[in-house]
């Protein structure tokens, strides 16, 4: 690794931003954090970050924001995508704002910084432990509810299914 090492952390999720903090730190990185879309676009312009991981979806906004922040005052940062809603569409916006890698929720420290110290023009390894069949409808079925506004009966409408049978999926824990 190069002598630059700042990185910006944007989470909401204040454990796991503080835990990832504490992670990237021993990894040799100089990480600042943030829990916010606007206290990510201050830090990223206060400190023109190399190496930024960023959650998609924050209380106050997107994620891309930041991206976005980043790449106007660091265009060689590489910025790694977090995000507990992972779909093509989305993976796609975050490589067009300039981020080089889209990573699921839970991701563990080591796929994480493989992504930030990754050749930019190398394929990225496919992963060794990929989500489950039902842990990806699992989580297509909580964006669609939340696109939904929580609303169990247009989720069940738009997934084209009975609305019991959603309520009965939904009670159970995610799968794994």
């Amino acid at each position: 690794m190069d002598d630059k090492k700042s990185l910006l952390i944007v989470d909401d999720d204040e454990i796991f931003l503080n835990r990832l903090g504490r992670s990237m730190e021993r990894k040799g990185f100089t990480p600042v954090l943030a829990n916010s879309v606007a206290e990510g676009k201050r830090c990223a312009t206060q400190n023109a970050p190399d190496y930024a991981v960023v959650d998609l979806r924050l209380q106050d906004g997107n994620g891309l924001e930041v991206v976005e922040a980043i790449r106007k005052v660091n265009e060689d940062a590489s910025i790694v995508m977090l995000t507990g809603y992972g779909n093509i569409a989305s993976a796609v916006a975050a490589v067009k704002a300039g981020a080089i890698d889209y990573l699921a929720k839970p991701a563990n420290v080591e796929d994480i910084v493989n992504a930030l110290l990754a050749d930019k023009d190398a394929m990225p390894t496919p992963p060794e432990n990929p989500m489950s069949a039902d842990r990806v409808r699992w989580e297509h079925i909580q964006r669609v509810y939340e696109l939904c506004d929580h609303n169990v009966s247009e989720t069940a409408r738009r997934l084209n299914m009975h609305r019991r049978t959603l309520q009965r999926i939904m009670a159970k824990r995610s799968p794994q």
